[in-house]
């Protein structure tokens, strides 16, 4: 039998409390980061002003590198953790990096998945700041959305003079919280006072498009033009109305303002970390924003930044949405592997959120490691489509056996790529050290970034392009209604956007049930919607929930306020 790997260890809310925080001012100095350039928030949260993009433009640049993963389970396989442990080792091989990280929304917080600041001893910190709405980035973003969603509704009480289709008004609400009660309503009830009676619903504020929009941002001036740019529905023939349209967008960039500046923290260790916006993984990039990435490509010898679920998608994304509207070129990518989602790409076990594991995944099995093997190859595939050079990080899990670790290690090798365990959660930044090398040597290697797909391509080539050659599928299927819209979509002048496909996170194929690397699958694109303002169109294969609900036994049910003002079941 194989060696096992246990840990005992305090919950990350309390290994954050027993962290030494450094002074920003000793964080931003490592970073190279003048003081006149931080608007502090408390005494270990600070905004960086805009400036910081100019007054730093004449530095080295960074080596820039992506940590994405293997399709995930319903667990997430520990990317944040991952990419913290990585920027703390980098002090211990002598090299300094910042990493750039999205900010966490309070629905998940207080749902199943409870927050994203890493854990254990590779955490952002101060955690309960960074998981419970941080300097109000989510809710400039969830007010001015809805600022724009009242002037609609305010302009079709008023004789709606830019004729808009009720039945195809596309602009909803958003809130920060999971709550499935309000995915589908019915607004203007009561008297003729009341405003206009339609259909609408709630998206969480993670899916607002304004989100996309901060994080895709690249100057205040950027931001105003796409907040302009938004279309909040269509008159009877087609033709969109945007927010320019509804005299909306100049007061919604007034409420963004603040937003659009990035907030800086720190890991346990002291590393530098940008945090910035929150956009939803399914049906918009799932990144950080490019402003954060700006400012960070100047701080240090390694910007370290992550992308939401597998590299089918978070990565995908990352490489032809965001880095298109950058300019930015990676260097490398990290891609997370764990023991237990190669065991479910196997076929053989089912992982529920908020259920325990089934007791024969964690028994100790090389063979479930290798037949959900094929997955791991395909997601490798998948960043080198790009010319990137990945790297496999092995995210050590307490219970996980030497021999399965072994086994990652032979597919990776054989595939030609570097790869490293990472004990980063119990040990921190010195237990990703090999990890830190690994990526230091690709980042050496020449590199040749591309694009999968030129803006001169149709959408449906776009989408084609992303179904066949990242998701292995032989062909997309459009309803009725997907042709229509997309045909739409380009006489209104939008077909030179990026696609940005929103579909199931647990298989590369549009497919849950199609585990590890399937192919020869048919997409099935059952609608077509655009994010204007944002800068892409987003294909929506399957049911997508944007407001998710909670759970039998959610957070929210434990987490509590001590008398003393301790926060308590914070995770």
């Amino acid at each position: 039998m194989g060696e096992t790997y246990t840990v005992t260890m305090p919950t990350d809310l309390e290994i954050a409390r027993t962290a030494r925080l450094a002074p920003l001012s000793e964080v931003a100095k490592s970073m190279g980061l003048p003081e006149h350039l931080l608007e502090l928030r408390g005494d270990h949260v600070a905004k960086i002003r805009l400036g910081a993009i100019d007054e730093l433009a004449d530095r080295p640049r960074a080596k820039y590198v992506l940590v994405t993963a293997v399709t995930p389970t319903p667990l997430g396989e520990g990317k944040t953790t991952t990419a913290v442990g990585l920027g703390q080792a980098m002090r211990h091989i002598g090299k300094r990096a910042t990493l750039t990280l999205r900010q966490p929304s309070m629905g998940p917080t207080f749902g199943i998945k409870g927050g994203a600041a890493g854990g254990g001893y590779s955490q952002v910190v101060p955690m309960e700041s960074l998981n419970l709405h941080l300097t109000g980035d989510f809710h400039a973003v969830t007010s001015a959305h809805n600022l724009l969603a009242a002037m609609l509704d305010n302009h079709l009480y008023h004789g709606n003079e830019l004729g808009l289709d009720l039945d195809n008004i596309t602009w909803r609400r958003v809130l920060d919280v999971n709550d499935r009660a309000l995915r589908n309503i019915t607004i203007g009830q009561g008297s003729p006072q009341d405003g206009v009676v339609r259909q609408s619903g709630f998206d969480i504020t993670a899916a607002s498009e304004v989100m996309a929009i901060l994080a895709l941002a690249t100057s205040v001036q950027d931001l105003r033009s796409r907040l302009g740019r938004i279309v909040v529905g269509y008159t009877p023939d087609g033709a969109p109305v945007t927010a320019e349209q509804l005299h909306g967008a100049g007061s919604m960039a007034v409420i963004m303002k603040d937003a659009l500046a990035p907030n800086l923290l720190q890991t346990i260790e002291n590393t530098p970390v940008i945090v910035h916006a929150g956009p939803f993984g399914n049906i918009a990039t799932g990144n950080s924003s490019i402003i954060a990435d700006l400012i960070g490509i100047r701080t240090g010898d390694y910007l370290i930044t992550e992308a939401g679920f597998g590299a089918d998608m978070g990565a995908e994304r990352f490489f032809n949405i965001k880095c298109r509207v950058s300019g930015l070129q990676p260097d490398a990518a990290v891609l997370v592997a764990t023991v237990r989602a190669l065991k479910v790409h196997s076929g053989r076990f089912r992982v529920v959120a908020g259920r325990p594991l089934p007791p024969e995944l964690l028994a100790e099995n090389p063979d479930d490691v290798r037949a959900g093997a094929a997955n791991l190859l395909k997601q490798i595939e998948n960043v080198r489509l790009h010319g990137v050079s990945p790297v496999v990080a092995i995210n050590a899990f307490p219970g996980d056996h030497a021999s399965e670790h072994q086994v990652i290690r032979e597919i990776a090798e054989s595939a030609g790529t570097r790869v490293a365990v990472t004990t980063h959660f119990a040990d921190g930044g010195r237990g990703a050290v090999g990890l830190a090398r690994a990526v230091e040597e690709a980042c050496n290697e020449p590199t040749d970034f591309r694009l999968l797909y030129p803006d001169e391509f149709t959408l449906r080539q776009k989408i084609e392009r992303v179904a066949t050659a990242v998701y292995g599928a032989g062909a997309v299927d459009y309803s009725p209604l997907a042709n229509e819209q997309l045909d739409n979509y380009e006489r209104n002048g939008f077909g030179r956007l990026p696609v940005c496909i929103a579909k199931t996170h647990l298989s590369i194929s549009g497919n849950p049930a199609l585990l590890g690397a399937p192919t020869g699958h048919t997409l099935g694109v059952r609608e077509v919607r655009a994010s204007v303002g944002a800068g892409f169109v987003y294909p929506v294969c399957g049911e997508m929930r944007t407001m998710p609900g909670l759970g039998r036994q959610p957070a929210a049910a434990i987490i509590d306020l001590l008398e003393n003002g301790d926060i308590v079941n914070l995770s």
